[in-house]
């Protein structure tokens, strides 16, 4: 809706224009920072959408820019821009200039794709995943290509053959397996390392790299002329299969040879973000490269990804590329859908193809690789399983696409088709695969042995925290090794630390550390773990030393100066939530008096574990401040939000302060535990509050509205 507002803006912007419209170079910028920023905001609020409708944000941006795009509201006239602010003025529906934006943001998507392939899990899989793998594309292209033949008097106004170019891409469109949709899916369902997840993903990964190798050799024909349909030179469609084919071949092993080098090479750069930024470079250089050669540029990425996905800076490239990625990629797929002319669907066979090509794309998959599964010691259930994890479509498929729409290879009508087989897939693939795990049964004939290839090593801990600071520790020693240490999920404790051929794995849950290496790594483990308990107990000395409370009184004034004026503590308070005569004699009671406040007031779940919160926080350190002032407090999961009640006992209590005197005005608060509370904020308030002349007015109230009255004044 932001992105709506925006357009309605747009006259005021447009005013600035020169009046030379699309012939001045800076008016041309100044169009291009208008349609990216209007880009960024509808894919962002696109993806943020789906995401709530458990769909892929992919599909969100996607959708985002056939809104905005050229054939909707990117066509509306406003003041600047008669044509529409996303209008197109060529053939082509985006500017070059967008159009050269996305084309970067394929060769970004690639190159990441590259690094996030496992060469290892590959390698380890590689005959399920191979024969799986090969009989999906095969299937997928094969079908998906004879289903543009079937259609093609509907499609083209004329009959194709199997080897014209728009069945051929039809087919290329319909090979790629979204190995992210269908990881994210095995992962929430713990089922990544089983016997059908790995083989999908084993698969996937050989689904993709034979879709990049079909697409090199597609392109390679129907450049040299030869898919007319009829008359095919089948030695020169050998020639050009084997020449593209080995050209892949040749760049991945040589890059693949030479990535130790590359990487000794770049880490020589010492600053990660310089490391990241060559090795970006050098995908942009072989990128262009392979396109000058005739190749894609996309698979000049992929390789340049391939590459480094084997070295220990992956994780680090990774990471320094992720907010290249977030800014790019979104724009990518918002331009594929901007390129989408919206009238084709309202187009009976155009919708109809494109049904019959989803459907055709799914049972492609779910009998090409579900079927030779069966071979590979999967019963029905694991085969259907192994089937419907390869369903799903992606980012190399709308690459693809992209890729032969803007070549000319396709029409807008049936870049349309192929768009409705991505949504269709995209959407079907998460419900059947979920379905399918729910029963807990396996998915083998035979109960296989699994292949020890890593030890597992587990260290229990007195407590969450001391783990977690052992982590910390052991991560400082490992980078002092010379390991890249990287967060493979920034909601998940789990760590991973690559130095050359050694890999670790680090996770920890409650007190429970779990290390994973190989076993030539134990006795180094072991020794870097006994390094770091070392380390935490230097620190723990250390914090055993005694504080001096003189010091900490001499940092707390005598009266606070009146600090931001925005917080309002009548926002967090008010007369039901203070008492200016409490009846405790002790701290206990008195934090147990407020409590039982803030619980007539309906604002706690659980009395008992805010109470447990409050009091193991007085265990650490009392909350006594100065001046007679207390500030009892706890985070809890009984409650939202931040609460607070405050209280008065005239005749004070011993709640040993700072300065040894007893304590008559107590603050209690309680905030969530792992949402944000402005706990600081409203206890520097009240400071600035009962000030010297506020404690002599608090003192003086005798009713609740009194001293709500005295808290909720305006600060000085």
């Amino acid at each position: 809706m932001f992105a709506l507002a925006l357009l309605a803006i747009m006259p005021a912007l447009a005013m600035a224009s020169d009046g030379q419209g699309y012939t001045s170079i800076s008016h041309k910028m100044m169009v291009l920072a208008i349609q990216v920023g209007l880009i960024l905001i509808a894919a962002r609020l696109g993806n943020i959408l789906f995401e709530k409708l458990h769909l892929p944000g992919v599909l969100g941006e996607l959708a985002a820019g056939m809104i905005i795009g050229p054939y909707a509201l990117g066509q509306i006239p406003v003041y600047g821009f008669a044509h529409g602010i996303f209008s197109h003025v060529d053939a082509f529906p985006v500017a070059p200039e967008l159009y050269g934006l996305a084309s970067l943001a394929a060769i970004i998507l690639l190159f990441t794709a590259g690094l996030e392939t496992d060469i290892r899990l590959l390698m380890r899989y590689s005959v399920a995943g191979m024969v799986v793998g090969v009989s999906g594309v095969l299937a997928s292209f094969v079908l998906g290509d004879l289903t543009a033949v079937v259609f093609s008097d509907l499609l083209f106004s004329q009959p194709k053959g199997f080897f014209a170019p728009p069945c051929l891409f039809l087919g290329v469109i319909s090979t790629a397996t979204s190995v992210g949709i269908t990881a994210r899916i095995l992962s929430a369902k713990r089922k990544i390392d089983t016997p059908e997840g790995v083989t999908i993903l084993s698969a996937a990964v050989i689904d993709d790299v034979l879709g990049i190798i079909l697409l090199t050799i597609v392109v390679g024909m129907v450049s040299a002329g030869e898919a007319q349909g009829s008359g095919v030179d089948w030695g020169r469609i050998g020639g050009i299969a084997a020449k593209a084919t080995g050209v892949w071949l040749a760049a991945t092993a040589v890059g693949l040879l030479a990535s130790r080098k590359i990487s000794f090479l770049l880490k020589r750069l010492g600053e990660r973000t310089s490391i990241a930024v060559i090795a970006l470079g050098m995908t942009m250089v072989l990128a262009g490269l392979f396109e000058e050669a005739g190749l894609a540029m996309i698979i000049g990425a992929y390789v340049m990804g391939l590459t480094l996905s084997k070295t220990d800076i992956s994780h680090v490239v990774r990471e320094k590329v992720h907010p290249v990625f977030e800014f790019f990629v979104p724009v990518f797929f918002c331009v594929m859908g901007m390129l989408i002319d919206l009238h084709a669907f309202t187009s009976m066979p155009i919708l109809a193809f494109g049904l019959v090509y989803s459907a055709i794309a799914v049972a492609a998959k779910i009998f090409g690789c579900g079927l030779p599964a069966l071979l590979l010691n999967f019963n029905l259930r694991g085969g259907a399983r192994v089937g419907a994890g390869m369903i799903p479509r992606g980012e190399v498929a709308l690459i693809i696409a992209g890729f032969a729409l803007s070549r000319g290879f396709l029409s807008q009508d049936v870049f349309a088709a192929a768009i409705i087989m991505t949504f269709v897939t995209t959407i079907v693939a998460p419900q059947t695969l979920v379905m399918l795990f729910r029963s807990s049964a396996g998915g083998l004939r035979r109960e296989m042995q699994a292949r020890e290839t890593a030890t597992a090593i587990t260290f229990e801990f007195p407590s969450m925290e001391t783990t977690e600071f052992l982590v910390d520790k052991l991560r400082r020693v490992l980078e002092l090794e010379g390991f890249f240490v990287h967060r493979l999920s920034p909601e998940q404790d789990y760590y991973q630390a690559r130095k050359d051929d050694a890999i670790i794995d680090l996770a920890h849950s409650d007190s429970r550390l779990t290390i994973n290496c190989h076993r030539q790594d134990v006795a180094m483990v072991r020794t870097a773990v006994s390094e770091a308990v070392a380390a935490l107990e230097q620190t723990i000395r250390g914090l055993k030393e005694p504080i001096d409370s003189a010091v900490l009184r001499t940092q707390v004034p005598q009266d606070a100066a009146a600090g931001r004026q925005s917080f309002r503590l009548s926002a967090y308070l008010s007369p039901s939530l203070v008492e200016p005569n409490l009846k405790g004699r002790t701290k206990i009671e008195i934090i147990d008096e407020l409590l039982a406040i803030l619980d007539r007031n309906n604002l706690l779940r659980d009395i008992e574990s805010a109470r447990q919160a409050v009091l193991t926080r007085e265990e650490s350190m009392s909350t006594g401040l100065q001046h007679g002032v207390a500030i009892p407090h706890g985070r809890t999961d009984t409650v939202d939000h931040l609460v607070c009640a405050v209280g008065i006992s005239a005749r004070g209590i011993d709640f040993k302060s700072l300065d040894g005197e007893p304590s008559k005005f107590f603050v209690l608060t309680l905030s969530p535990v792992d949402k944000p509370a402005p706990h600081v904020q409203l206890m520097s308030a009240i400071s600035q509050v009962l000030n010297e002349q506020g404690r002599s007015r608090a003192l003086a109230a005798r009713t609740p509205r009194q001293l709500y009255e005295v808290l909720a004044q305006p600060i000085q």
